[in-house]
Order: structure tokens, then C-alpha cells, then sequence
């Protein structure tokens, strides 16, 4: 059994024994995959707060049904994947609507440079392929973020949609072939209009 494995045990026992200290470190550690979840399903910004705080109340909820049986991630994300299904159900709000925050913040989808300039014009980018994955269809842009954000496996990916495998590699693919043809598509409109 490996160290992980054994951490994640023990985390889970304290948090069972009643420990808070833990479980605050496991929101810590799961928010921003939890938020990408939360954030790609749900347009309104006060809706995406009470949903990712549910999903954790979920977490602690239902800790003692975790079975260790895949990763702590994979079934915190899965826990947030039904709550927004649950969510958008009960709302009866379009899965595939087209929203764009611009107050969202995307620090982390990028590397900080030494160079300033290269810095702005990193984060420029990432914000503008950030919002593209954003008007992507619900799944694709879900998929897309697991995979290359969250660095989770297609094993995982599939656990936490319930897709199979393969259909998780063909989704990924998908979403990227049409991620590339909209960047062409803006890049060449752009050239138009400088």
C-alpha cells in the first residue's frame, strides 16, 4: 500500500473522529477542482458559491460511505458533477448555455515569467483560452479542464462523468479539434480587423 494511500486513510479516519483541522485541509486541497466542476455547469456567481459549499457539506456528509476504492479527487469531483446535475434539474437551466465570466480569475492556468511583458501577454492568452473552453459545450470544456487543469486520468475523468474509457479519449479529442477551429477562427477575424 503506498504512502498516498495510506495519508488519505488516515485523513479520512481523523476527520470521522471529529478532527476539523483535516477537513479544512481537504477543501483546501479539492476547492479549485470542485470550482472547476461547479464553475463550467452554473452561470450565476452566487448560485456557484452556495452549489461548491454544498458539494463540500456532501463531502463531509457522506465521508464515511468512501470506500477508498479510487482517489479522494475522484470522488470529491464526482460528489460535485451529480450536485450540478441535481442543480441544473431543479433550475431547469440550459446544460450547454454560453456563459463568459470576466470576473473570473485564471492565475493558475498560467506559468509566471521573469519578463513582465511576457507575462501579460502569457495571461492575456490563458484568460482568452480560458473563455474559449467556456463557450465550449458543458461536457467538452468539463473534460477538457479534468484533464489538462485538474491532471486527472481518463480513468478518473470517466469515474467522475461515467463514461467509458475510450469515450472519454474521444470526448478529449473532440474538444480539443473544436477548441483549435474556434482560435482559428478568432485569430483570423482579428487579422481582419487590425
Amino acid at each position: 500500500m503506498s504512502t498516498w494511500t495510506d495519508d488519505c486513510r488516515q485523513q479520512v479516519e481523523n476527520i470521522l473522529s471529529g478532527d476539523s483541522r483535516p477537513f479544512a485541509s481537504l477543501v483546501d486541497a479539492h476547492k479549485r477542482l470542485v470550482n472547476h466542476i461547479v464553475f463550467k455547469f452554473v452561470p450565476c456567481e452566487a448560485d456557484r458559491e452556495d452549489l461548491s459549499q454544498e458539494v463540500f457539506l456532501k463531502v463531509y456528509q457522506n465521508l464515511s460511505r468512501f470506500q477508498h476504492k479510487s482517489k479522494l479527487s475522484t470522488w470529491i469531483a464526482r460528489i460535485a458533477y451529480n450536485s450540478c446535475l441535481n442543480f441544473l434539474d431543479k433550475r431547469r437551466l440550459p446544460l450547454f448555455e454560453d456563459t463568459v465570466s470576466d470576473d473570473r480569475t485564471v492565475d493558475d492556468c498560467i506559468a509566471v515569467t521573469v519578463n513582465p511583458d511576457q507575462w501579460v501577454e502569457s495571461r492575456q492568452t490563458s484568460i482568452r483560452l480560458c473563455e474559449e473552453i467556456d463557450k465550449l459545450p458543458v461536457r467538452y470544456g468539463l473534460i477538457l479542464s479534468l484533464y489538462h487543469l485538474q491532471e486527472m486520468s481518463y480513468v478518473e475523468i470517466g469515474a467522475i462523468l461515467k463514461l467509458p474509457e475510450g469515450t472519454v479519449k474521444s470526448y478529449l479529442f473532440r474538444a480539443r479539434r473544436l477548441l483549435r477551429e474556434k482560435i482559428k477562427i478568432n485569430c483570423a477575424q482579428e487579422e481582419l480587423c487590425a
